[in-house]
């Protein structure tokens, strides 16, 4: 560019799933002056009560999803979960439009057969035994040729819906039947997974941007099948682990392309360091870096997606969430505890506003600081503990 051309700034986002991740890019959008759009299935959903404008549509309707893209016309189109037709998004990048971070991220990452041939047998990065199949007769000689314990789930689902850890041929069914009923497509291929008994597992934020890759200090993580219940920065490890997880991330990251913010899901044993998943946008995990940091996962992945340069990342004191899952029937829910849950020093806490809730369901985030990490997550999921449903 030369010094008579003027950067062309993008000034129109729309963002396909509007839960409370989404929520946060729209206000990160929103304070660098872009526009923006929150599209979901349902109405009121986070995201969309703090977007200029938003729609409600079925993201897997390929009709639907062309023709609400085409009559915003957006500068750039931001997934923010992976229930989106994505061959659309494909489709419409192959025609100029600025799929975030690219269709080629988003449609491998959609689903699990994808992102893990392509890290496995394109890219050679170490993961544990892995296979796929479409039967349950397949599925029950996949599961003794990789061996048990092994870790199944449908090759298209989210928060361990779907997911089971077999430790016992008794389970096989069972595993089957729940697999088949907790996709996100509904029926369809498993993938069976060699169980690896890792210290720990972490998501490594990894930031592409036009002047490189930045990486996040690691998160660490607990989860209850297979969904985020606390995660904490910074998780403590090895320098050669720590080398070993920036490698494999920037060489996914690399491969997938396109700028923003990636969660890269890694397990660790020891020095050994073994890939699991990666997500092209902010991680539930890094909810964390609402407290931890002085730029959020949120506003990186917006500074990054508009050209802008990162600025230099200020780390706080060990930082700790804890998801806040409520359980219960409402239309309209409230809660109570807030000001029992603000009382607690250095802490602080989200209510996503979701609209309504049946069963369990993700509804706040506790978080926290402290003077080391232990400190940091007790603080944190007494956050959590603090805040209930109104009766």
């Amino acid at each position: 560019m030369n010094n008579n051309q003027k950067e062309i700034f993008p000034k129109k986002l729309l963002l396909l799933g509007a839960g409370e991740l989404g929520k946060e890019v729209i206000l990160e959008a929103q304070r660098l002056g872009i526009y923006t759009i929150a599209i979901d299935r349902y109405p009121n959903a986070p995201a969309m009560q703090v977007a200029d404008e938003y729609r409600v549509i079925d993201m897997l309707d390929s009709e639907k999803l062309e023709e609400t893209i085409l009559e915003f016309n957006p500068d750039l189109v931001v997934p923010e979960i992976e229930a989106i037709h994505t061959p659309t998004l494909v489709k419409l990048e192959s025609q100029g439009y600025n799929i975030i971070p690219s269709a080629k991220a988003v449609n491998l990452t959609m689903n699990r057969e994808g992102i893990r041939n392509f890290a496995s047998t394109e890219l050679g990065i170490p993961t544990s035994k892995f296979l796929f199949a479409d039967t349950f007769e397949e599925f029950d000689k996949a599961i003794k040729q990789i061996g048990i314990p092994c870790v199944v789930k449908p090759i298209m689902s989210s928060s361990g819906k779907g997911q089971t850890l077999i430790r016992d041929v008794k389970e096989i069914q069972n595993a089957w039947e729940y697999g088949q009923s907790g996709g996100r497509a509904g029926k369809g291929k498993m993938i069976i997974e060699e169980f690896i008994d890792f210290d720990f597992e972490i998501t490594l934020l990894t930031v592409r941007h036009k002047n490189g890759t930045t990486f996040l200090k690691p998160i660490g993580h607990r989860q209850e099948s297979g969904d985020y219940v606390e995660s904490w920065q910074p998780q403590a490890m090895t320098d050669s682990a720590l080398k070993k997880s920036q490698e494999i991330a920037e060489k996914i990251t690399t491969g997938l392309g396109g700028w923003g913010i990636f969660g890269v899901e890694l397990f660790i044993k020891g020095d050994d360091v073994y890939f699991s998943e990666v997500s092209p946008r902010p991680h539930d995990t890094g909810l964390v870096t609402l407290i931890s940091q002085n730029y959020s996962e949120f506003s990186l992945h917006v500074r990054a997606i508009l050209g802008l340069n990162i600025p230099n990342i200020n780390y706080f004191n060990p930082a700790a969430s804890a998801a806040i899952l409520l359980e219960g029937e409402s239309d309209s829910p409230s809660y109570s505890g807030l000001a029992e849950a603000s009382a607690i020093e250095d802490s602080d806490f989200r209510i996503f506003a979701k609209p309504s809730i049946h069963g369990k369901r993700r509804m706040g985030v506790g978080l926290a600081v402290g003077t080391t990490i232990e400190e940091a997550r007790e603080k944190a999921r007494n956050v959590r503990d603090s805040i209930h449903l109104t009766k």
